[in-house]
């Protein structure tokens, strides 16, 4: 049995299906959503909610009692000094409980066997580029769009469609998220206009962000622009299904629009994303970004 922990938005979500999926594919094996994270996120953190339950995917919750089988006692939350004290007294934790040890691409996680508890970000197409086609299929999003995102879906479906995300929302509002990720600062949008209208013919940007009315005071393309803002944190799978129809994409340092860039199905699609994804400079980012899209 295979279990993933899922915590996080829905971009951080998905990402951690896709590996678990590709794995659980690998061994044969049955795949399990452990959701207990979001009966008790941490403290200090965006609320955040289990959005998956929107797409095609069939994956069954594990229960609290396959959890703690594979996974052990969780001792993040604990006292330093009580951790200490139960590693000094021998205890590991369970086996089965597989911890990402670093943000790029671990080829070993796809080579392990038996009974596996995932927890980590697992933030590279390398985890599950060769099972594409399966996980389009599995995040097609089931309910139906309303009037409002039907008219978007012809408008976007129509046009020379490029989507442009403005990621804000807690990156500004709390200082250690801000500090951790950064916010991708308006010059940068302004060249990644000018970079993909010289290579696509008649763009039309569709731009979306969780800070709408900043978005709508600060990005002023010099081309046809229409601001996505009518869905709401609630809807973001709506937001998803739109990104994901628009031809070309330039993407914030956010799970979230990487995630409606890589579900577009276009074939000559440009994507530009930021270079630097976080503000700190120890994570290696260089398996983040799939190699046909292009940093600036």
């Amino acid at each position: 049995m295979i279990i993933v922990r899922l915590w996080g938005g829905l971009g951080n979500q998905m990402f951690q299906y896709a590996a678990a999926r590709r794995l659980a594919l690998l061994n044969e094996d049955l795949l399990k959503l452990d959701t207990g994270w979001f009966a008790a996120p941490a403290s200090g953190g965006a609320e955040r909610v289990y959005e998956l339950g929107v797409f095609a995917l069939k994956a069954p919750f594990a229960s609290p009692s396959e959890v703690r089988s594979l996974r052990g006692a969780d001792m993040r939350r604990l006292p330093g000094w009580l951790k200490r004290a139960l590693r000094g007294c021998g205890y590991q934790g369970a086996r089965s409980c597989i911890t990402e040890k670093h943000f790029h691409f671990d080829p070993g996680i796809l080579a392990l066997k038996g009974d596996v508890y995932l927890d980590g970000y697992w933030q590279s197409e390398k985890y599950f580029s060769d099972v594409a086609d399966l996980l389009r299929d599995d995040f097609h999003i089931v309910p139906e769009p309303d009037s409002r995102n039907r008219d978007m879906l012809e408008q976007i479906r129509s046009s020379g469609a490029v989507s442009l995300h403005v990621r804000r929302g807690d990156y500004v509002s709390s200082k250690k998220t801000g500090d951790f990720h950064g916010v991708i600062p308006i010059n940068h949008y302004s060249a990644a206009v000018e970079r993909i209208a010289g290579m696509v013919p008649d763009p039309h940007f569709f731009i979306f962000s969780d800070d709408p009315a900043w978005a709508r005071e600060n990005i002023h393309p010099d081309f046809p622009s229409t601001f996505v803002d009518h869905n709401g944190p609630a809807r973001a799978y709506e937001d998803l299904r739109l990104l994901a129809n628009c031809k070309h994409h330039i993407i914030a340092n956010s799970s979230f629009s990487w995630w409606g860039a890589w579900l577009c199905p276009y074939p000559d699609k440009v994507v530009i994303a930021p270079a630097k994804w976080f503000n700190r400079t120890d994570l290696d980012t260089s398996d983040l970004i799939p190699e046909t899209w292009l940093k600036l």
